[in-house]
């Protein structure tokens, strides 16, 4: 279990990814391709280019990979035709949980879903079933630094359209609508260091924890799963503590 500090939580999902570089890398890098063959390669034009940009900064991947990926898109992505479809369903304990995935091969992929699901005790779904449950926001994470200045934080971060700014004892969190995501990064990206930045999905409720040893060991075995799958983009849960 990652712990109840979003921060915590955080820094969970970051070492996770630290010892599978190359795979999140390929997946932030199929997400670059999406938005370059649907915007084209100008994040100045194309506004999920410049998401996927700010979300692959995020994961601490090199400039040049992030170039390298874009210029590739723009002139070799011709015969490779990923399209997202979104997973909802039912984890142990009646955990909510929405998968974003990116494929070229539907079947495959629904497979890889169902089994993770089937394996970890939950129930893959309908569409709708779940999806009332989240909204989509941006959400930008900043560590504690002596360096940062608190309220010029804030009142640079709500100028430039943020929607909310909580402060804890690890650092601060940036809540910002979806559309005001990347004009909020943008401005503050060369003055602080952003240690996590991404628009996800967050439950409007929560899931009680889960007290079963056998649901707990289930529902890490299909998070693992899906996470490990080439395919899946993102998970998102509504279990309260993690």
């Amino acid at each position: 279990m990652a712990g109840h500090s979003k921060f915590a939580n955080i820094k969970y999902k970051k070492e996770r990814s630290d010892s599978k570089r190359s795979k999140i890398f390929t997946k932030v890098g199929r997400e670059l391709a999406v938005a370059v063959k649907q915007g084209g390669s100008s994040p100045e034009t194309n506004s999920r280019l410049r998401d996927a940009i700010a979300k692959a900064k995020a994961s601490n991947m090199p400039n040049d990979n992030i170039d390298r990926a874009i210029k590739k898109a723009a002139g070799e992505l011709g015969s490779v035709n990923y399209e997202s479809v979104t997973y909802e369903g039912y984890g142990p304990g009646g955990v909510a949980v929405i998968v974003k995935a990116l494929t070229d091969n539907r079947n495959r992929t629904a497979a890889n879903v169902r089994n993770a699901f089937t394996k970890g005790g939950g129930n893959l779904g309908q569409t709708g079933s779940v999806d009332y449950i989240f909204k989509q926001i941006g959400e930008i994470f900043i560590e504690k630094s002596p360096n940062v200045n608190e309220d010029e934080l804030m009142m640079q971060a709500l100028d430039a359209g943020a929607a909310d700014f909580i402060a804890s004892d690890e650092g601060w969190e940036i809540t910002t609508e979806p559309n005001d995501f990347t004009k909020v990064v943008d401005a503050l990206k060369d003055t602080y260091t952003i240690f996590s930045a991404e628009v996800i999905m967050q439950p409007l409720t929560m899931a009680p924890p889960l007290s079963a040893a056998e649901e707990i060991k289930g529902f890490n075995k299909m998070i693992d799963l899906l996470e490990d799958d080439d395919d899946v983009q993102d998970v998102y849960h509504n279990l309260d503590g993690e």
